[in-house]
């Protein structure tokens, strides 16, 4: 929501036959800002286009100094040491995810990484891992890869915790050139900004798309693509809407052809279109993806973790506020975002995959659904940043890019493909999986039903 602004002009006033003409206005008194609180970061929204200039000043007049601004698409990141800085530019159009954090405003306290369960078990890099990796084998990604790697012309962007580009891996998929670090909101290229911290989150993400590791029998989906590290989590574990606003732009500046997007937006689970503070942070993270679309790029997005219908939902777990339908989990309530269910190793809905609006489903391991003896971990084994090691998570946040790398398979046998034509071809080649009998709660036609989507993704058929 934009704020129109008012210029002073002279006033000339005809009175009787005579002209008056009105007196200057007293110039307005020096804005007093807090200089000694703790400064928060806030996503800030103009009308796009809104030339940088007025941003600065109506910034400084409120006591805000500008992080970055993104002009296309009117959105600004801002920080400000004022308590009411948001109140001072309209609580419709500022919103800070870090302030509400400090405020005890989220139930959540600590995020680990990235709502992933994590329960990581890590593996030497010796040996054969492909016996290990029924993932792969439940997509067809081994036989796909005897056919098609992927294009080098093809970039997918990691908006995760980073990725380590030294693992055996990853060293040749990583691209410096298109990594950044976007946690501040303003896109950094150093090298630091954009490694791993505090979590390999982002590193178990990179591997399943594109790793390759001959020595270790690992083998991604698309090794033949290249990825981007763009680090939107900070080193507390959260996503800020300014992040991910930087890492969707970054995205569009770059050429990437898809992000895989394994989070949702902090430090809410919804954010509310029509509330204070959330309509800021929703209409800013809907333009950034919006824009990254229209520039030619397919998000990818993990489902959840929780285990719920997220389109019955009438309460935010981490914050107390009701929900309706103008709520969503961003990035994935935004439409063009391909939304991805988990599966585990039996190949039915993982206990604690999100369901409700799904495209597609992908593995993401159940620790319930036990693969038999020799054929690998119940959670999906990727890339880890221990010394370049291997280690197991399960998720939606491990199925999604399962469904990226097939993305990426596709997005390089039709180069310069449209994104919605991609996600039409990732959704019609998936494997239909229907609804069980005992799958109560699970809604819809064979081939576009509320737990698995329009099916499998499936990488054979990608590249056949």
């Amino acid at each position: 929501m934009s704020r129109s602004r008012r210029m002073a002009v002279p006033l000339a006033l005809a009175v009787g036959c005579g002209l008056f003409t009105a007196a200057p206005p007293a110039e307005a008194a020096p804005v007093t800002c807090d200089t000694t609180s703790t400064p928060y970061t806030y996503v800030v929204t103009y009308q796009p286009g809104t030339p940088a200039s007025a941003v600065d000043r109506e910034l400084a007049a409120k006591c805000g100094t500008k992080v970055a601004y993104y002009a296309e698409i009117g959105v600004a990141i801002a920080s400000s040491r004022n308590a009411d800085f948001q109140q001072k530019i309209g609580v419709y159009r500022a919103y800070s995810g870090g302030k509400d954090v400090a405020s005890a405003v989220s139930a959540r306290t600590s995020l680990g990484a990235v709502r992933t369960l994590e329960h990581t078990r890590s593996v030497a890099a010796a040996g054969d891992l492909s016996a290990q990796q029924w993932d792969m084998k439940a997509i067809h990604a081994p036989e796909a890869n005897k056919i098609f790697q992927g294009s080098r012309s093809v970039t997918v962007g990691v908006l995760d915790s980073g990725i380590d580009a030294t693992h055996p891996a990853l060293r040749a998929a990583v691209d410096p050139r298109s990594s950044a670090g976007c946690v501040t909101g303003a896109p950094d290229s150093s090298p630091a900004s954009w490694a791993p911290t505090t979590s390999d989150h982002g590193t178990h993400v990179a591997g399943t798309i594109a790793g390759e590791d001959p020595a270790a029998g690992f083998t991604g989906i698309a090794p033949g693509v290249r990825l981007a590290s763009v680090k939107v989590v900070n080193d507390d574990g959260y996503i800020f809407p300014e992040s991910a606003v930087c890492g969707f732009v970054w995205a569009a500046e770059h050429g990437f052809q898809v992000t895989n997007n394994s989070y949702y937006i902090d430090p809410g689970m919804f954010f509310c279109s029509r509330e204070p503070g959330d309509a800021a942070a929703y209409e800013a993270v809907r333009r950034a993806i919006e824009f990254s679309t229209r520039h030619g790029v397919l998000n990818v997005s993990a489902a959840g973790n929780s285990g719920f219908d997220t389109t019955k939902q009438t309460t935010d777990p981490n914050r107390p506020h009701p929900v309706d339908s103008t709520c969503g989990i961003l990035p994935k309530a935004i439409d063009g975002v391909v939304t991805v269910s988990s599966v585990g190793y039996a190949g039915t809905k993982s206990s604690f995959s999100n369901y409700g609006e799904i495209d597609v489903t992908a593995p993401g391991g159940d620790f319930v659904q036990t693969p038999p003896e020799g054929a690998g971990p119940a959670c999906p084994l990727s890339t880890t940043v221990f010394g370049g090691r291997y280690g197991s998570k399960c998720g939606t946040s491990m199925a999604s890019p399962h469904a990226a790398g097939v993305a990426a398979l596709l997005a390089s046998k039709f180069r310069g493909a449209p994104p919605w034509f991609i996600a039409r071809l990732l959704e019609g080649e998936a494997d239909v999986v229907k609804c069980a009998s005992a799958e109560t709660e699970c809604t819809g036609p064979a081939k576009n039903n509320s737990y698995y989507g329009h099916g499998l993704v499936n990488a054979l058929d990608a590249v056949r």
